[in-house]
């Protein structure tokens, strides 16, 4: 070939970071004078099949770096899960524009693509290097310590939770926050980082990794609220019984579906209504709310995590330097070193792609209602720098003339 062209994509739920990997990746390959044209996939694998590519080599590095700092992702994305009849599609598309690199940003379904799309290279004698980019805030990426877009969502629901604390020890109640997370609890433990006092909120955490029982979950909440007269609960999206079924699909009377015949759990607002109408109903509280974090939690401006821009930034960087330098595919991954630094592996897509990880043991206490110590020293750095902090009055009581009772 006479020159060497590249083609990134986004694909999969945006993150307030994911623009810093695809920017990441064209300002690195900038640096090669062996690349000269960098496209860019609008809206994600759909864009490749459907040949609609920009030429990114023609943006300026002021915009890129405006790109950079917002939300969301910047080419669009897709919730296509292709086959092997839609990667050898992808692949055909690759071979007739001549593009020797592929860099894909996404989660697990992303990481099985570009895998597929590798062995059709293979299969081709086709001399494409085929990098995944590590992107979800659902953190459940296999060999990684974390994953690009996690600590900012999780910056989010650290804030949002400690906001609606506060509001619930002004007006006492009953507060149920549902935050995103079909398998994996990382993001809905990220609640825990709210408490500063003993008594804070949220007093109630709930995750897909244990077994969620109705009548357990209202025995909680009825203690909880007995010892401090209100209680705030954090609930995964994806919590389920024991035989594995979504509570939200043996609460609710309709159930609707996503694009791959899942139970649809994100953006509904079912769940957290359920919950509510459950804890009114048996246990008689009557200032019950709920809310449902749903998309607000990905892309939230304002609520980032400068460690988390930093790391984006850096995987998409890395990803082409081992693109350039390598001498295999594979799916880059960030490595925890010593009390908080990273390093990047450029791991096998075998060993990544359709695979999920959930939040070890470890994390979660043996009540199957809180984190432990080793989750919270595992999130506190990757929230990022700025957290902002809760304080109290410290109540003098003026002594009572009248002596009247409440």
């Amino acid at each position: 070939m006479a020159s060497s062209k590249i083609l990134v994509a986004q694909g999969g739920g945006p993150t307030a970071v994911i623009n810093q990997s695809l920017v990441g990746v064209v300002q690195e390959a900038r640096r090669f004078s062996q690349i000269t044209r960098i496209y860019g996939a609008r809206h994600g694998v759909r864009g490749i099949v459907d040949e609609d590519l920009v030429d990114l080599t023609q943006e300026t590095s002021q915009n890129l770096e405006l790109v950079a700092a917002t939300p969301s992702s910047a080419l669009g994305s897709t919730r296509d899960k292709p086959d092997a009849a839609y990667c050898a599609a992808i692949f055909k598309v690759l071979q007739a524009h001549e593009i020797e690199h592929f860099f894909y940003i996404g989660g697990n379904d992303s990481s099985d693509t570009v895998r597929i799309v590798s062995l059709e290279a293979q299969k081709a004698g086709y001399p494409l290097r085929c990098i995944h980019i590590p992107k979800t805030i659902d953190n459940d990426l296999v060999g990684n310590d974390h994953t690009p877009g996690f600590p900012s969502a999780a910056r989010f629901v650290a804030q949002a939770f400690a906001g609606a604390n506060l509001d619930n020890a002004s007006l006492p109640g009953v507060y149920v926050g549902v935050v995103m997370g079909r398998h994996a609890g990382f993001l809905t433990a990220a609640a825990a980082m709210a408490k500063k006092f003993p008594d804070d909120g949220p007093h109630l955490i709930y995750l897909p990794e244990r077994v969620f029982s109705l009548d357990k979950f209202l025995a909680d909440v009825k203690a909880v609220y007995t010892q401090y007269g209100r209680c705030v609960i954090a609930v995964s999206e994806g919590i389920h019984d024991a035989s594995g079924a979504a509570i939200a699909s043996l609460l609710a009377t309709e159930v609707e579906r996503d694009a791959h015949g899942n139970v649809q759990l994100s953006g509904t607002g079912a769940l957290a209504d359920l919950l509510c109408d459950e804890i009114k109903s048996k246990l008689g509280i009557k200032r019950v709310r709920g809310d449902t974090f749903g998309y607000l939690q990905r892309s939230f401006i304002g609520c980032v995590s400068d460690v988390d821009q930093r790391e984006a930034r850096e995987v998409g960087e890395k990803a082409v330097q081992f693109a350039m330098w390598g001498q295999r595919d594979g799916s880059v991954a960030i490595k925890r070193q010593g009390d908080y630094s990273v390093d990047y592996e450029l791991l096998p897509l075998d060993a990544v792609a359709g695979k999920t990880r959930v939040m070890e043991d470890e994390l979660i206490a043996e009540s199957g209602t809180d984190v432990t110590e080793a989750f919270r020293r595992y999130l506190r750095p990757l929230l990022g720098s700025g957290m902002p902090d809760a304080f109290r009055l410290r109540f003098s009581p003026v002594e009572k003339i009248l002596g009247v009772k409440k």
